[in-house]
């Protein structure tokens, strides 16, 4: 609770309409103990006072009765009306979307028929039909305003619903004996319960205007009782010579409806798990950059490298906090050359590779320190367009997930011609055949036949080769791979492995792997970088890193590996969590997990030391050890 209203309160337009609201509905709540005039005495002989006239603060109507008394009685009666209709409404149709989306079958066929036909009139007319059809009143209006909101809430629960009803949780509560009352209580309602709070705090504005406009039109509340539409559709006749009687109302009208619409945005945004800062932002086109360092010098970066990581740092601030999850990374890979990157989950693989092309999401990601040079071009705040140029075309991604980054509507051969045409001018024939020769590239069985098939259709060592494909779309310099053999079974990851090697050797590709798996990494890779807490803490040569570690991180790492026919022995672990990054500690990351740390270790930064290729952040090596 205190997080969403945290998250609320960050929300400015919607803290304005929390405030605005919360002080109209104590007004109205208060109204019975202010010392008002009598909402409906008539005095003609006192009509259409001005504002701030002896004994009417807002004036008085064509009857003579005081505006502030009306004015306040009637904003009690319309919140009053609103928040029951959107109650009304939100029960009644959550109820028919959930039993609808849990039941199925002929029940959802009948519900949903009803609900379409319900939608099928404008509602409006729908709410004056239901109106003639019961007569004048305001209990009468609330129904109608109930009623045409219905299928709003009906079909947005429904949907929801259905993605629930075949869940494993569902099928488990079925199978403990639950029956069906009690599962879309127990089960179905505390996960739609949000959406329908949601629903009710965006629509209850709405609603009040729905019955004050009813009211305007004579068929809500009937004189001399006070809304808010009622008093609107009374004064106009007098709009011209006394504006005060409609400029009252209508004000009041304009303060609820806009509040509560901020403020049922701002709690639709505290409580989406996709949008916690609270307030409606689209993510940027490219990382933002708020370098707070000088930017290293291109001398400092290896004269050979195709692509030079320097000092790079990057953030996420989410709700005052600062998560610091690259904290300073050289990395360099050269032509033809195979780096490594591996460590623990949550070191900063993933967001260090991201960072090379502004990828990372902003908000909250920042890219706080550092240069990333590709062929001595900075590519850090570089202009949208010009990162756009290089994606895909000098620089290349193989996502971890490719059913989450191929689009599920398009077929795999278009999705492939659009990244080729995105880059180079050529006609659909042209992509097509080039597409059609990728998937040959990566060994895809039947070319021809898949090139029309969707992702859903294909396996996940399919769909990672056609990520494999997109990505040697355009003849790119570099790949970065971001583990994509996690999911797959080990033959599939040996056939992946195995073709991506075969494609650095004939084409000359650089490739960054990022991997959790020692096995892959001596498989594939000449070089290797161990991550840890957003830092490099060794590098070198795969065979020498794999023979002699030098960090113990690196070590213990490499001990967490299972060997085949080796002989018994015990299964290393690494004692302890990976410091949070957004309290990393002083000195050596790895200092709380390590069983030679010492004072030192944790005292200052440390900072890389080592000679030729090799390279360790450590006071004590495992040299030292030996």
């Amino acid at each position: 609770m205190r997080q969403f209203l945290r998250l609320l309160a960050r929300n400015r337009l919607a803290s304005l309409g929390g405030v605005v609201i919360t002080g109209i509905a104590m007004l109205a709540l208060i109204t019975p103990l202010l010392p008002l005039q009598h909402p409906d005495v008539i005095d003609t002989a006192h009509r259409f006072l001005f504002p701030f006239s002896e004994g009417h603060l807002l004036g008085t109507d064509q009857l003579g009765r005081d505006l502030l008394s009306r004015l306040l009685w009637g904003t009690r009666l319309s919140l009053a009306v609103g928040v029951a209709a959107a109650l009304a409404a939100g029960i009644v149709g959550s109820g028919m979307g959930m039993v609808a989306g849990y039941v199925g079958g002929r029940t959802d066929n009948i519900i949903m028929r009803a609900v379409d036909m319900l939608m099928a009139f404008p509602y409006i007319l729908l709410a004056l039909a239901i109106v003639a059809a019961l007569g004048p009143g305001l209990m009468n209006a609330l129904i109608a305003v109930a009623a045409v909101n219905v299928p709003f809430f009906a079909r947005n629960i429904r949907g929801i619903t259905l993605g629930l009803a075949r869940r494993e949780f569902v099928d488990a509560a079925r199978l403990s004996g639950k029956g069906h009352l009690r599962i879309i209580l127990t089960e179905l309602l505390p996960n739609v319960l949000p959406v329908i709070v949601v629903a009710m705090s965006t629509t209850v504005g709405w609603m009040i205007l729905e019955t004050a406009g009813l009211s305007f039109l004579g068929l809500g509340a009937q004189p001399p009782q006070a809304d808010l539409g009622g008093m609107l559709g009374q004064a106009r006749s007098a709009m011209i010579t006394s504006p005060h009687t409609s400029v009252v109302p209508g004000v009041m009208i304009f303060l609820i409806v806009m509040s509560v619409n901020l403020l049922g945005d701002g709690v639709r945004d505290a409580l989406d798990p996709r949008l916690r800062s609270g307030a409606l932002s689209r993510p940027r086109a490219s990382t933002r950059v708020a370098r707070q360092h000088a930017v290293p010098a291109p001398e400092a970066a290896p004269a050979d490298a195709l692509l030079a990581v320097q000092a790079l740092e990057t953030q996420f601030h989410v709700t005052g906090r600062v998560y610091r999850a690259v904290n300073g990374v050289d990395l360099a890979v050269k032509p033809g050359e195979c780096l490594g990157v591996i460590g623990e989950s949550g070191s900063g693989k993933s967001v260090t590779a991201l960072s090379v092309m502004g990828l990372v999401a902003s908000p909250p990601g920042v890219i706080t320190g550092g240069a990333v040079r590709y062929r001595g071009e900075d590519l850090i705040g570089a202009p949208y367009a010009r990162l756009r140029d290089l994606r895909g075309e000098s620089i290349s991604y193989i996502f971890q997930d490719p059913l989450s980054t191929l689009h599920p509507l398009y077929r795999v051969g278009d999705q492939l011609a659009e990244a080729i045409r995105v880059h180079h001018p050529v006609s659909r024939a042209e992509a097509r055949a080039r597409a059609l020769q990728l998937l040959h590239d990566v060994r895809i069985p039947n070319p021809e036949g898949r090139i029309d098939d969707y992702p859903h259709e294909m396996s996940g060592g399919m769909r990672q080769r056609v990520g494999i494909a997109m990505a040697l779309a355009n003849d790119p310099d570099i790949i970065i791979a971001d583990e994509p053999t996690t999911a797959l079974d080990v033959t599939v990851q040996a056939q992946i492995l195995g073709l991506l090697d075969d494609l650095r050797r004939d084409r000359g590709l650089a490739i960054v792997f990022i991997t959790h798996d020692f096995g892959v990494v001596a498989q594939l890779c000449d070089r290797v970088a161990v991550m840890y807490a957003g830092q490099i803490v060794e590098t070198g040569p795969t065979a020498e890193v794999l023979a002699a570690p030098a960090h113990p991180y690196t070590r213990r790492l490499i001990a967490c590996v299972p060997e085949l026919g080796g002989g018994r022995r015990e299964l290393a672990a690494i004692p302890g969590l990976p410091p949070s990054v957004d309290a990393l500690p002083d000195g050596c990351a790895f200092a709380a997990r390590c069983d030679r740390a010492v004072a030192d270790c944790r005292a200052g930064r440390i900072d890389m030391t080592g000679t030729g290729a090799r390279s360790v952040r450590c006071l004590f090596p495992e040299e030292a050890f030996a």
